[in-house]
């Protein structure tokens, strides 16, 4: 571990904006934002190509390695609070999980609030992973993965696809996911002013906007709390210690125990909301990915 790179990546995201603007930035402004810094903190690796398709009637960015290719495939849900990102934004992490794993991914651009509030993203998750199947796709041959939001999202997709009578992934792969709407994880006051990002009431804005009128309850918005994780595939959760968040994950792996589900839960000490965009800069990142690669192989070639 490198103390000075933990306090490097933490100062460089709470560096302050260049220029605060004089009225509340538009929702097509926090997106050209957001979309600014993922380009800025993320390193693409090499020995990676793109490719673009549809799948569920919605876009999608395939990124597969140019190195030795393995069988299967990684379905990918970006980060972005629900209301910002693309597959673009999350290229870096995707690109390095393919490159590491040898397995394809598949990054979905899933529709955003305000415009399509809850349960669009989900939706979008399930049709993808439907379409997928319809193909003639094992899903014994797919691991779900994601990043914040999206991180909620593969498991809010996997309960969904589960409850429409669809058969479950091999696997769970979630970075800092957002799994609890209600915000009532102890870490959300024991990591304020710790977490360089989020503070409970910075998160309220995007969860009103992907919330819309559901019950911030509902096991989809908050299955860290309230989902029935029965028959659920194996889960891999990637938290950091310096997160408001981190609760969202240590609650979710605790209610797996509670249901049987086969869980891991990789705890990181002094790194901040989704620490894998620094890989190749953070130690602690690169070897969360090679965690991360190595269980979606060890999933996949089980089927």
């Amino acid at each position: 571990m490198s103390e000075q790179q933990r306090r490097a990546a933490d100062s460089e995201l709470r560096r302050p904006a260049p220029s605060a603007p004089a009225e509340p930035a538009s929702i097509q402004e926090q997106r050209a934002g957001f979309a600014a810094l993922m380009a800025n903190l993320g390193q693409v690796p090499k020995g990676w190509r793109r490719g673009t398709g549809t799948l569920g009637g919605r876009p999608v960015v395939t990124v597969e390695t140019e190195g030795e290719a393995r069988p299967g495939t990684i379905l990918y849900f970006h980060g972005g609070s629900w209301s910002l990102g693309s597959p673009e934004t999350a290229i870096a992490l995707t690109a390095n999980l393919v490159v590491r794993s040898g397995v394809r991914a598949i990054s979905v651009d899933y529709r955003l609030a305000p415009e399509h509030p809850f349960p669009a993203a989900v939706e979008d998750g399930v049709a993808a992973y439907r379409e997928l199947l319809s193909q003639g796709t094992d899903p014994a041959s797919v691991v779900f993965a994601g990043d914040s939001a999206g991180g909620g999202l593969s498991v809010t997709t996997c309960l969904a696809a589960r409850a429409a009578g669809l058969p479950v992934p091999a696997g769970i792969v979630a970075f800092s996911p957002g799994l609890d709407a209600t915000r009532t994880g102890a870490s959300m006051d024991s990591k304020a002013g710790i977490d360089p990002i989020f503070t409970r009431e910075g998160l309220a804005p995007a969860l009103d906007l992907y919330q819309g009128d559901a019950d911030a309850a509902h096991e989809l918005l908050s299955p860290a709390v309230h989902a029935d994780l029965t028959g659920l595939p194996p889960l891999l959760l990637q938290v950091g210690t310096n997160e408001v968040l981190l609760d969202d994950s240590t609650r979710l792996a605790e209610r797996a125990r509670q249901f049987e589900v086969d869980v891991i839960l990789d705890v990181v000490a002094g790194v901040p909301h989704v620490f894998q965009i620094f890989a190749g800069r953070l130690d602690e990142a690169d070897d969360a990915l090679d965690r991360a690669a190595l269980f979606v192989t060890q999933r996949l070639r089980r089927r």
